[in-house]
């Protein structure tokens, strides 16, 4: 019996197993998925080791925001692992001081007022301005933020403030690569998949069109056939 080739999804912040729900539907019978949360860590290090104490000893990685952040700390202490690297809607820049004030900003509202303070905030800002209203995306993303709770935030944003700037990490990948993005997304932009794209020698640079950071749920359709066929161009 051959085993499936391994998939390892890492979420965004403040989302849960439902971000990668629609892909993972349509690679479940021909892949191992496994999906990968991150409340309990507040370092991108503590995040990496979750992933990488579960995987075997080769996958490939599938990360959207965050969970792309994530992954360049799987680059620096284990690359030899990732047999192949998927990084949506996720920069390898680290945060400018504006960034910065906003993720102490959303530390600071959380700690007064609970997750339930945050939530309303999230559409407008991580979501194509058209999605924004729309009853179904709003429900899921609050949803999956108060699974992520109020101490998963703080985790995730303490680990992201720690971040280091990443592209001599990813200049240093040779396994197929796949980067894509929303092209409209609000807060990881075209450019930076670009400059990552540019990084990895042979890499792919995929645009979802009418789409914002949240890729996957915005527009699962187009994302789920875009993966499903570089994944078997890539075996």
């Amino acid at each position: 019996m051959t085993t499936k080739p391994a998939l390892a999804f890492a979420c965004a912040h403040m989302t849960d197993e439902r971000l990668y729900a629609h892909q993972i539907a349509a690679l479940q019978s021909t892949h191992d998925c496994r999906v990968f949360v991150f409340r309990d860590h507040d370092s991108m290090a503590g995040m990496a080791q979750q992933v990488l104490s579960a995987m075997p000893e080769r996958f490939t990685w599938i990360g959207l925001s965050l969970g792309g952040y994530v992954a360049f700390e799987a680059i620096r202490c284990a690359l030899p692992r990732l047999e192949r690297l998927v990084l949506m809607d996720t920069t390898a820049v680290a945060d400018h001081p504006a960034r910065r004030q906003g993720r102490v900003k959303d530390i600071e509202t959380v700690k007064q007022g609970g997750i339930e303070a945050l939530i309303p905030e999230l559409p407008s800002r991580w979501l194509l301005p058209a999605h924004v209203g729309n009853p179904a995306l709003k429900e899921l993303m609050s949803e999956m933020a108060r699974s992520v709770s109020a101490k998963g935030q703080f985790n995730q944003q303490t680990a992201m403030l720690a971040r280091p700037d990443s592209h001599a990490d990813l200049a240093t990948v040779r396994v197929p690569t796949l980067v894509m993005c929303g092209r409209q997304d609000p807060v990881t932009p075209l450019s930076d998949h670009e400059a990552m794209a540019a990084c990895v020698p042979g890499a792919k640079l995929k645009v979802i069109e009418s789409c914002g950071h949240l890729s996957t749920i915005e527009q699962p359709e187009a994302v789920t056939s875009e993966l499903t066929q570089w994944l078997a161009a890539n075996h």
